[in-house]
């Protein structure tokens, strides 16, 4: 190898070096898992959940199946939905999906899942303008009614080691299979 592919070498090496040691710090962090199935277990503890909409409408949501969106770093549920009331001939069937953005808690130290958004509603037998009347209304109740849910509550045996090393959760990232809590150093009190 010659000396300007060595000093080629060299310069490469120490222009990545600053992305190492952050890569490599990034690495040595605490970190925590939570499953799927507990997140699972945390949304559907939250319903069946039931809104009346003016006397006119009435929705209930329940069993929900868990969506996992790492893309979007979100955490969701797929619905099942049954409208009812006066303002239907009849009972009609469909699905609602919602994701939540996702946060950790430090005063209860919990995971929480936050502000609920309606991705899709699909009730077939609906009219295009019931359910863009439903979509206009849907998420200032859906936001009260489901508010925060908290998804997983650490133990004290799950923050010892971090406490002790000076960590406490900083970011949730939403993985294929659940969630990944990092560590990263508490702020000066």
């Amino acid at each position: 190898m010659g000396v300007t592919m060595r000093r080629r070498l060299l310069l490469s090496t120490l222009a990545c070096w600053p992305a190492a040691r952050l890569l490599a710090q990034e690495e040595s962090r605490p970190r925590h898992k939570v499953s799927a199935a507990e997140l699972h277990k945390a949304l559907s503890a939250r319903f069946p959940l039931r809104f009346a909409l003016a006397g006119l409408l009435e929705l209930q949501v329940s069993a929900p199946s868990l969506l996992l969106l790492p893309l979007r770093n979100q955490l969701g549920a797929s619905l099942l939905a049954q409208a009812g009331g006066p303002a239907l001939r009849q009972p009609q069937s469909g699905e609602m999906d919602l994701v939540f953005s996702l946060r950790y808690e430090p005063s209860d130290r919990t995971l929480r899942a936050h502000r609920p958004e309606i991705l899709d509603l699909r009730l077939p037998g609906l009219s295009s303008d019931g359910i863009e009347s439903l979509r206009r209304v849907l998420p200032g109740i859906t936001r009260d009614a489901v508010g925060e849910v908290v998804l997983h509550r650490f133990t004290a045996r799950e923050l010892a080691l971090p406490d002790t090393m000076g960590f406490e959760p900083e970011k949730v990232t939403v993985v294929d299979d659940g969630l990944l809590v990092v560590f990263a150093p508490k702020p000066a009190r």
